[in-house]
């Protein structure tokens, strides 16, 4: 070999090398290329499939616990009084809610006003303008169902209005008309002859007969046979089984002398209102006892009461002893609110 042969082959040697070298750092290049796009992209992936994974997971999270909120809050409201109330209207016979509650202003001459005002030895009657409104029975009845024994009996409005239907039950029921009227209505100076001349314990002020709804009724029988005061016996027990019914009590029954006062007798009527009268011949209390009963039922804890058909909640609302009172009545019901003459108002809701 010549030594030209010679540098030619080493020539070729070095540059076969050389490129030999570059082909492996190439390889060597491209492979970590290749490993670094694989790890690239395992990351994305990784990093995509935990963000879905996280929000779907905090979205069932929230729809069910929305839901479970959304199922207690129905199930509350459905299980609710208040809120079947709020939705379907509150239903006869029950009592008016809170919210359903407003007041009234009353003066303080309101006290002394109304169809249970207590008149008595400690408690007298103002004769307060408007508390009644009089009629003479002589010129308003006809006498077909009862009568009057004299031309100037009056007594309240209301009173005789429901004492006329209590008789025309009666005679409808018996065909019996024997009944008398002899007392109503007594002014103080009135009141106060019969007191002066020992005819009654009562002072001018202090008798049941000033609220003009007390009567006293006879029997008169029209086949001239012996007449009496009333008694509830025979035929004539009609009136006393019926008579709460159309609102009249016996003012001074037997038993109750050491509350009212006054000797027991039949024949003396008060009239208070179905519902007072039905209560209080159901337990058997006088006046000044029902009056005094009532004192322990606020709004709250009402006294129930039926009369036929019809519901009453009858509750009691203490005086402001020093000026007007905010009496509580209910929005939604049909009431009507009487002083007691001592220290409160009565309020006697309708409720269907």
């Amino acid at each position: 070999m010549t030594n030209g042969d010679k540098r030619r082959n080493r020539k070729r040697d070095k540059v076969s090398k050389r490129y030999k070298v570059r082909y492996d750092r190439l390889v060597a290049v491209i492979l970590v290329l290749i490993v670094l796009i694989v790890i690239l992209s395992s990351c994305v992936k990784s990093c995509s499939g935990k963000g879905k994974n996280k929000n779907s997971d905090t979205k069932v999270t929230t729809t069910t616990a929305d839901n479970t909120q959304q199922s207690s809050i129905i199930d509350k409201l459905e299980s609710s009084n208040e809120t079947n109330a709020i939705l379907s209207g509150t239903a006869d016979g029950q009592k008016p809610s809170e919210s359903q509650y407003t007041t009234e202003i009353h003066k303080a001459a309101d006290i002394n006003t109304g169809n249970l005002l207590l008149v008595n030895t400690e408690h007298e009657y103002k004769f307060v303008e408007g508390d009644i409104d009089l009629a003479v029975l002589y010129d308003v009845i006809d006498g077909t169902a009862f009568h009057v024994s004299d031309r100037v009996i009056s007594l309240d409005k209301e009173t005789l209005e429901q004492f006329t239907a209590l008789m025309n039950a009666f005679y409808a029921e018996s065909k019996n008309s024997d009944i008398y009227v002899i007392g109503g209505y007594r002014t103080a100076e009135e009141q106060n002859d019969k007191y002066y001349n020992g005819n009654s314990q009562f002072q001018g002020g202090h008798s049941d007969y000033h609220t003009g709804r007390s009567l006293d009724i006879i029997i008169a029988p029209s086949d001239g046979s012996s007449s009496g005061y009333y008694s509830p016996t025979g035929v004539y027990s009609y009136i006393d089984e019926h008579a709460a019914e159309y609102g009249f009590v016996v003012r001074f029954p037997e038993g109750k002398e050491n509350y009212t006062r006054e000797r027991a007798r039949d024949y003396t009527y008060r009239y208070v209102g179905a519902p007072h009268a039905m209560y209080m011949k159901q337990n058997s209390l006088c006046l000044e006892e029902y009056i005094n009963k009532l004192k322990e039922h606020t709004k709250d804890e009402p006294i129930e009461v039926t009369v036929g058909k019809k519901l009453y909640q009858i509750y009691y609302a203490p005086a402001n002893p020093t000026g007007d009172t905010e009496v509580p009545v209910p929005s939604n019901k049909t009431y009507t609110v009487s002083g007691n003459n001592a220290d409160g108002f009565i309020v006697t809701v309708s409720m269907n």
